[in-house]
């Protein structure tokens, strides 16, 4: 089974996603690649980070199950194709864009959409990693385009207003589906 965590930039879906495959040990995280540069304190493992030549060598082999590109920072970002280990499922933590190609490919996949609390707590948060101010801005104004749009695509939709309960919200959700009721 294929599970989207998805949301705007700094809504918090990589400690999300960070806290739920270690408490999980049936999840599998597809690690996104990019051409962005490490944010200063961000996890080496946090993505794949490569050259542009890298990643549109990727593209041209069809080694991604979606890819976007961001105009306004001019980077890349995509999640490669693979399969989870046996037993496991795949969790793929990716923005609007991404999350939309793959229920295109996939209906079945579970998109979870993660929303902010307020506009004001997202900005904030943006802030908080590091980002410029001009992306901050950037970022804000995509942000609710990206949440429209992800709550037409969404399965379910989580307000990350307090980590644990986002975490256990989520939590909620995938067992539900391993667990159908009925």
């Amino acid at each position: 089974m294929i599970f989207v965590i998805s949301g705007p930039g700094g809504v918090g879906k990589g400690t999300l996603v960070e806290q739920l495959v270690a408490r999980d040990p049936r999840l599998f995280l597809s690690r996104s690649w990019t051409t962005r540069r490490r944010r200063p304190g961000e996890a080496e493992d946090a993505y794949v980070f490569v050259d542009e030549s890298t990643f549109k060598d990727r593209i041209a082999a069809g080694g991604f199950l979606e890819h976007t590109h961001f105009a306004g920072n001019n980077h890349w970002y995509g999640t490669p194709k693979q399969d989870a280990p046996r037993g496991k499922d795949l969790v793929l933590e990716i923005e609007v864009d991404g999350a939309a190609q793959i229920k295109q490919q996939d209906p079945s996949a579970v998109m979870i959409l993660v929303v902010p609390p307020s506009r004001e707590v997202l900005e904030r948060r943006l802030r908080g990693r590091g980002d410029a101010e001009e992306h901050v801005q950037r970022r804000l104004g995509v942000a609710e385009t990206e949440v429209r749009i992800g709550q037409t695509l969404a399965d379910h939709v989580v307000v990350n207003d307090d980590l644990e309960e986002a975490v256990e919200q989520v939590a909620g959700i995938i067992a539900s589906y391993r667990h159908p009721q009925g």
